[in-house]
């Protein structure tokens, strides 16, 4: 099954480039031609951008690590928070604040501050407190759920990160490159494409692109977590088989155990004994066998 095809890319308008008098020198060789005073994006090597990302994160997720999805631009907000909670990842969708990961033992702290505030409503503690008091715990907890709510449970810096228009995410790059995180974005005419590790050219303004792009990452990452779940599945399959070998080597029928032919008696078995206990035998009567008389239980009265 193909990751993405150029019908769908063309349907989402992933071809459109910026102006011209706006273009980045820097993105010439993904630059097919020009129209009406727009640049038109080369899709095959967009196409092929794709397939690199899209292997690059399933062997990041593979390997047990996170991947961070970054857009705060109106037109991407809905789509990475969507999709970023589809496939269990984490992501920023409002504001990148600044050491989000190059000082990520502060961020850290504004987490378990914002879990805390959490805990306190719902445990029953707002309502020891004043009205006042409550306003303001109430508005601190939404501000940092709309800065942090995509990172809540986040312990560790991801490894790596998919950003929708890097122009606005500059901050965002620049601390991924300083951190050394592998960086998957989509980079319009207009952007530079050198320090990303996977470049994707394409239309970083339409909605239609930037859902295509944020779902076909997420999709590489579901696919990742059914790779890794198949392999604990085999692994569980094996361990079972090697239990069955097990006990049955150990496991002895019960026609291969020894008999002791001296412990057997030679003579016949004597019937006053079965009679006594079993009430049964040579000498004894239909009628003394039944344990009661059936014509007395069920008898008319």
């Amino acid at each position: 099954m193909a990751v993405v095809t150029m019908k769908s890319l063309l349907e989402s308008g992933v071809h459109f480039g910026h102006q011209v008098k706006r273009w980045d020198p820097r993105m010439k060789k993904y630059i097919f031609a020009e129209r009406n005073g727009i640049h038109i994006i080369d899709l095959q090597k967009t196409i092929q951008a794709i397939k690199d990302a899209y292997e690059a994160v399933r062997k990041t997720v593979g390997a047990g690590k996170t991947v961070l999805f970054v857009g705060t631009k109106k037109q991407a907000q809905q789509a990475i928070q969507k999709e970023a909670e589809r496939c269990g990842m984490f992501y920023v969708n409002n504001r990148w604040l600044g050491g989000m990961l190059t000082n990520f033992f502060t961020i850290k702290k504004s987490l378990l501050r914002l879990k805390k505030l959490e805990k306190m409503e719902i445990d029953g503690t707002f309502e020891n407190l004043t009205k006042k008091e409550i306003a303001s715990l109430g508005k601190e907890r939404a501000k940092l759920q709309k800065n942090l709510g995509g990172i809540k449970e986040m312990k560790d810096p991801p490894g790596i990160l998919f950003i929708i228009d890097t122009r606005k995410e500059a901050i965002a790059v620049a601390e991924a490159q300083r951190m050394g995180i592998p960086i998957v974005a989509v980079v319009d005419t207009n952007c530079n494409p050198e320090g990303i590790n996977y470049p994707i050219p394409g239309n970083d303004d339409a909605i239609r692109a930037i859902t295509l792009f944020t779902q076909i990452v997420a999709n590489a990452v579901v696919e990742a977590d059914n790779e890794v779940g198949l392999k604990i599945i085999e692994t569980l399959g094996d361990e079972d088989e090697d239990m069955e070998d097990i006990m049955t080597d150990v496991s002895i029928k019960e026609e291969d155990r020894e008999i002791d032919i001296e412990s057997y008696s030679t003579e016949p078995p004597v019937v006053e004994n079965v009679v006594q206990e079993t009430g049964t035998g040579p000498g004894v009567d239909e009628e003394d066998q039944l344990p009661v008389d059936v014509d007395k239980v069920y008898g008319e009265e």
